[in-house]
């Protein structure tokens, strides 16, 4: 087996909150180091690939990789990955508006601030001239029959938004590396994952936690917000190592033990390592979710929608309000 650099990046708008969990594959053996900070977005690419030393960059983000096919439509965009190489850093897109008037197919990131009252959302989608609330999600996004759903990807606001990590990680990290004249290669727009890797290249997927405890076979109960909970599913977490045959840094055992501290940043290192687990188990032949006969295969999702690494689960429609 050929060596692999694997990093999932836990996002935030606050550099102070971003973690990423590393490991090297050499010999066919994965060994997984403790979480560190993400340090200066623009650079991360190219820290990556130095990094490696030659080694195919296998590097997970948990922000959005791909657009609503109902405002892809509307802006005309069939192709993601050509789209976002394309934008200007400064453009109009990375203000979120103020308010509903300002909405536009070239500004759909919305609000600035807080806003009250209920139905914001489906008041979004109307401003893009897109039909209710769902359209703003794209399938991937739609629970599924074994987790909830995600955030619409133009929302910026409250605990279940991902808009300005979309907005942080394509603005400040792959704008960047691109400019810098770094070939990213992003799933599924370029093609299936395994073919993605290569020595000196980095394979970049969308990869989240969530879907990565599930596909783990891991089950974290209470709150991934309380030390105490975490530092539960140390045993689990020991075990899966043990069976997959990873070695784990000395200190990446005392931060399992310890629940990732008892600061409010442990639930972002704790998310890091489940998303580096994720991305391992594809890098390892598991499916990557687009795969011929899997729910991922369509070809909207693979030019335009994007989807979240090894989700093999269909989306299912809305839940009764």
């Amino acid at each position: 087996m050929s060596p692999v650099l694997a990093v999932h990046a836990d996002w935030s708008v606050s550099p102070a909150k971003r973690w990423m969990s590393v490991a090297r594959r050499e010999a066919g053996r994965w060994r997984i180091e403790a979480p560190e900070k993400v340090g200066e977005a623009a650079t991360l690419a190219a820290r990556l690939l130095e990094r490696a030393a030659g080694a195919a960059v296998a590097f997970g983000v948990d922000f959005p990789l791909g657009l609503p096919r109902a405002y892809a439509r509307a802006a005309g965009i069939d192709d993601f990955a050509a789209w976002l190489g394309r934008l200007d850093p400064a453009a109009p897109l990375f203000h979120p508006c103020a308010n509903l008037a300002e909405i536009s197919l070239g500004r759909p990131f919305y609000p600035l601030k807080t806003v009250a009252g209920a139905g914001q959302m489906a008041r979004l989608a109307a401003a893009l001239g897109m039909d209710g609330a769902a359209s703003l999600r794209r399938a991937v996004d739609c629970r599924t029959a074994r987790r909830p759903a995600g955030a619409p990807l133009f929302w910026t606001m409250g605990a279940n938004q991902c808009g300005k990590a979309a907005i942080s990680g394509w603005r400040d990290c792959l704008l960047p590396a691109l400019a810098q004249g770094l070939t990213l290669r992003l799933w599924p727009f370029a093609g299936a994952f395994h073919d993605l890797l290569a020595p000196d290249r980095i394979a970049i997927a969308e990869t989240y936690p969530a879907e990565a405890m599930v596909q783990t076979g891991l089950r974290l109960t209470g709150s991934k917000r309380r030390q105490s909970d975490r530092s539960r599913l140390a045993p689990a977490l020991h075990a899966h190592f043990t069976a997959c045959r990873h070695d784990s840094a000395p200190e990446l055992i005392a931060r399992i033990g310890d629940g990732f501290g008892a600061a409010p940043e442990g639930e972002d290192a704790f998310d890091s390592l489940l998303g580096v687990l994720g991305l391992i188990r594809v890098i390892d032949g598991a499916p990557d979710g687009t795969e011929a006969g899997l729910p991922g295969d369509s070809a909207i999702i693979r030019a335009v929608e994007g989807w979240v690494l090894g989700q093999v689960d269909p989306p299912l429609p809305p839940a009764p309000a």
